[in-house]
């Protein structure tokens, strides 16, 4: 029998396969790098908007802590974000009105452009008018400036109705600005949108989270505030001895308060704030990831802020340095929510039985971590965290005050406020 006029079905599929990829059309390929051009363009693109909405939040963060009485909810912003990511949310569903921050920044944005060519108008018109009083080119420019005002406040407001967004300024929409501006559903729709947005804010559940977290976190404080009364009638033995144990209880406290706050914040209920147990039985199952929060929100964060309270700052300017502190104390509180989401998971996946197929090694391994980070790490940057806040008593405008007023569990506010 003879095979010279069979064809091998392997050798023939892959000749196929390569006639096939050879004889693709040039579009083909030319789509794929669209779509790879497309995909970068929309990734750079989410990261320029993203990062312009984190700023914004950060400084109407910051400006809201310069504010007495409603920088409780700042506060309760904070705990709210640590809450949720210890819930178990994403990052980005985890901070509320990120993108209303972000179009917030955009209608700023144009205002400040758009009354440049005003000023630069209003300018001229007084220098004219002091070379010249009464000239035709002041009055000229000053008519002018009232013009171009007018009519840069109605482009501003149009945009603003069709939702202010980026592209709702660069493209009027003159013909639908006709239709539309006459008729009375266009100022009531604007009307409802905008009590929509400031319903979306939340500010007030916010600001009952902030202050219940605000109240507990005081009860847990109860050793500071005792060493504050020590430390302004010092003159006894006994005070002294007071202080010291005080201390120490202050430092065992500040072992688990931040995760408390955050546990506080993901159960929303003012109990949680003192179920002391659960949370430090969460964090067995995840040593070295409580550890890394607990240094960032202790020392690596809080502790260069106190060099800002070293003189105040006049109430003009307050925001300033609260921007500083907001965009600090943000990722402190992330970090705490992030730890304890992991310890939590880590607890239902051994509560599940996943742990018994772990070898003994790692089960050892395990034992020395938690062992070690619970008598060792952890006390450790707790012991720097007191160092510093006792010295700062010496060195900041709060002066014995600051026991109280710790802006890595309190309001991250350096000069006013809690």
């Amino acid at each position: 029998m003879s095979w010279a006029g069979t064809v091998d079905p392997i050798s023939s599929e892959r000749q196929l396969s390569q006639e096939t990829v050879i004889d693709a059309p040039p579009g083909v390929a030319n789509g794929l790098e669209l779509t790879w051009a497309r995909h970068l363009w929309a990734l750079l693109a989410a990261t320029v908007w993203n990062l312009w909405c984190l700023g914004w939040l950060v400084l109407l963060l910051a400006v809201v802590t310069a504010i007495p009485v409603l920088q409780i909810t700042v506060l309760g912003y904070l705990l709210f974000v640590a809450g949720r990511l210890a819930g178990g949310e994403t990052l980005r569903h985890s901070l509320p009105g990120l993108t209303k921050a972000g179009q917030i920044g955009v209608i700023a944005a144009s205002l400040g452009l758009a009354s440049l060519p005003i000023r630069m108008l209003v300018h001229w018109e007084s220098v004219v008018a002091i070379i010249e009083p009464s000239s035709r080119a002041a009055v000229a420019l000053r008519m002018l400036a009232i013009i171009v005002s007018a009519l840069t406040t109605v482009y501003l407001w149009w945009a603003w109705v069709r939702g202010g967004r980026l592209w709702h300024f660069v493209w009027p929409e003159p013909m639908r600005f006709l239709r539309e501006v006459w008729r009375p559903e266009t100022w009531s729709n604007t009307a409802d949108r905008i009590w929509e947005f400031a319903v979306s804010l939340r500010l007030p559940m916010l600001f009952w989270l902030g202050l219940r977290g605000a109240a507990g976190t005081l009860i847990w404080l109860l050793p500071a505030m005792l060493i504050m009364v020590v430390t302004r009638d010092g003159q006894r033995a006994v005070a002294g001895v007071i202080g010291v144990i005080a201390l120490i209880l202050l430092g065992y406290v500040l072992l688990t308060l931040p995760m408390l706050q955050a546990h506080f914040a993901a159960e929303k209920r003012f109990r949680a704030m003192f179920q002391w147990r659960q949370v430090r039985r969460d964090l067995r199952y995840a040593p070295w990831s409580y550890a890394g929060a607990m240094f960032l929100t202790l020392v690596v964060l809080p502790l260069p802020l106190y060099l800002l309270k070293i003189e105040a700052t006049p109430q003009e300017i307050a925001w300033l340095p609260c921007l500083i502190f907001v965009s600090f104390m943000l990722p402190a509180r992330i970090a705490t929510g992030l730890a304890l989401r992991r310890c939590r998971r880590l607890r239902t996946a051994a509560d599940a039985g996943e742990e018994t197929h772990r070898g003994q090694t790692q089960r050892i391994c395990t034992i020395v971590s938690r062992w070690t980070v619970r008598l060792l790490v952890a006390p450790a940057i707790v012991v720097v965290y007191l160092i510093v806040l006792g010295g700062s008593q010496y060195t900041s405008w709060d002066g014995v005050d600051t026991w109280v007023r710790q802006h890595a569990l309190l309001v991250p506010v350096p000069f006013v406020g809690l």
